[in-house]
């Protein structure tokens, strides 16, 4: 299921101003441990190749590696995406120079002890979103607006929680921590699966009716229904974690005009959501670069996607 990876990381954890992308100059370097010296270059020594490493089930990693893909090959790169695989072994591959880049490191608690493993032979290259939490969300016209008031009106809820994964992180979470600061153990929470929890979301809101879930941002339901997070006043859920961009070492010295357009980047809450509910809502996943173009074509979105180009 697409993120359960993630919480049971976390359970078990506890534009660019003068950017010009496509006229960089010479690299002594020789260009990335992928690319070789001017080999798939430009002419003037600088390799041109640039290949991502990408965490398997996180939505907003592949989201956002497909959409600096785009905006590399637009200003003649050649961008090899690698194979989804787990976080261990990506940063392990990143860490020995088989990836130049990977946009979805969760810092400080999730990928903390890839940080600490690897933290030397990586270059941390800038923090793209800043939000990304554990949540408890309803519906946006629902009657509270905080946690501390669930209880009170747990019958406008039919009594329940719609949560994931057994196994998650967010569902340990919820269980362990929430429920009981918020004296909520008199509701049913419903331990089933993350499409079992939109289904049901799909169907609240297809009838008007009160809904609560577990949820998480970044997340594409924020744009596909009307919910908002409930106010968690007791930091049950955690604090929110930064979205970091990861490269290998000497990344920076061989491509640094990349580098500063990635220091400069991030996406807003209705960016991300809109993207990944194209990405993966809309299209399921199957086509990203196709989902990418489909974005692009919102007049704002593009003018975004030129702006992250200088």
């Amino acid at each position: 299921m697409r993120k359960n990876a993630r919480f049971l990381s976390i359970a078990a954890l506890g534009a660019a101003g003068a950017l010009v992308l496509g006229a960089c100059g010479s690299d002594d370097n020789g260009g990335s441990t992928n690319g070789g010296s001017d080999e798939g270059g430009n002419g003037n020594g600088e390799n041109k190749e640039i290949s991502i490493s990408i965490h398997s089930g996180w939505d907003e990693g592949i989201a956002v590696s497909y959409l600096w893909k785009a905006a590399l090959e637009e200003n003649g790169y050649e961008v090899t995406m690698g194979d989804p695989a787990e976080a261990g072994p990506n940063y392990t591959a990143l860490a020995g120079g088989e990836y130049d880049l990977n946009f979805d490191m969760w810092l400080p608690i999730t990928h903390e002890a890839y940080l600490e493993e690897y933290g030397d032979d990586l270059e941390m290259l800038g923090v793209w979103y800043d939000d990304a939490v554990l949540t408890i969300a309803v519906n946006e016209d629902a009657p509270i607006t905080s946690l501390d008031e669930l209880a009170d009106h747990a019958d406008e809820f039919g009594n329940r929680i719609e949560g994931i994964e057994p196994g998650a992180g967010l569902t340990d979470i919820t269980k362990n921590v929430a429920i009981p600061e918020y004296g909520l153990e008199d509701m049913e929470f419903v331990e089933s699966s993350t499409p079992a929890m939109l289904g049901a979301l799909t169907g609240a809101t297809d009838n008007g009716e009160n809904i609560v879930v577990t949820l998480w941002r970044p997340h594409w339901a924020y744009d596909a229904f009307p919910i908002r997070d409930l106010e968690d006043p007791k930091g049950a859920m955690g604090e929110a974690e930064e979205i970091n961009i990861v490269g290998r070492i000497g990344f920076t010295e061989d491509h640094p005009e990349v580098a500063e357009a990635i220091e400069n980047f991030e996406l807003t809450d209705d960016q991300l959501f809109s993207l990944e509910n194209v990405m993966f809502n809309q299209d399921d996943g199957e086509d990203p670069e196709g989902s990418v173009q489909t974005w692009l074509e919102e007049e704002e979105n593009k003018e975004f996607f030129d702006s992250m180009l200088g």
